[in-house]
């Protein structure tokens, strides 16, 4: 039986956050203004013929899985690469935070895409940061660092949209926010999972200081229609 972090595209937008997306039981993807995640139901043509239809339609999309996406007819593949899918273990640590955390609205939306931005956490939109509950550090009223949910497969919420500016890094926000996010996931009665690229060995090792623990290596394809 397919776990539901193997395909955690197919599995959020089949279920929680339908209605943040386009498509039917053949094919999704998140609005662009949300997410570029994309994903078919399985290797069916018609399946697969839905997901090209979908980037024609609405642009780049990106493909995570398990075992290598297998790309539709017509599109073209224009990036790859190899996350790591962590989960969060039993000996999931929440950090303390000495410092104020407050919460993200949408009137902070234009500072979260600003500095997502300048950071590369990964790919962030005008309304990524309403895919879940976001969490700040500000001073002087401007915004220096986040982290927030995005993907929402049944039973999980992953932890992403970490960042900090590079003028504040060293201070442990980073550690805080995540145990914050991961604190309300938990109380929740889901568990906490993350993705990041097998290359950010300074990322990774947060992570694993942190409690998380590789489970999957994932494949992302970055695909677009010529």
């Amino acid at each position: 039986m397919t776990h539901p972090l193997d395909r955690p595209i197919w599995t959020s937008l089949a279920t929680r956050q339908q209605p943040l997306g386009y498509g039917d039981a053949r094919a999704r993807r998140f609005e662009p203004v949300y997410a570029a995640f994309a994903a078919a139901a399985d290797r069916s043509d018609e399946s697969r013929a839905a997901l090209a239809e979908l980037v024609r339609e609405h642009g780049e999309a990106f493909l995570v899985e398990a075992d290598e996406p297998d790309v539709p007819k017509g599109l073209a593949i224009t990036n790859r690469a190899i996350c790591w899918q962590m989960v969060a273990g039993e000996d999931l640590t929440f950090a303390p935070c000495k410092f104020e955390i407050v919460p993200l609205t949408d009137a902070d939306g234009p500072e979260m895409l600003a500095l997502a931005t300048l950071t590369k956490p990964g790919p962030f939109y005008s309304r990524t940061h309403q895919l879940g509950d976001f969490l700040g550090v500000k001073e002087d009223g401007r915004l220096i660092a986040m982290a927030g949910e995005r993907m929402k497969p049944t039973g999980f919420t992953e932890v992403s949209g970490v960042c900090v500016h590079p003028d504040h890094r060293g201070r442990g926000y980073a550690a805080g926010l995540m145990s914050l996010v991961a604190e309300k996931i938990v109380a929740r009665g889901e568990t906490p999972f993350l993705h990041v690229y097998d290359h950010n060995t300074p990322a990774i090792a947060i992570y694993e200081a942190l409690g998380y623990r590789l489970r999957a290596e994932m494949i992302l394809l970055a695909v677009e229609a010529p």
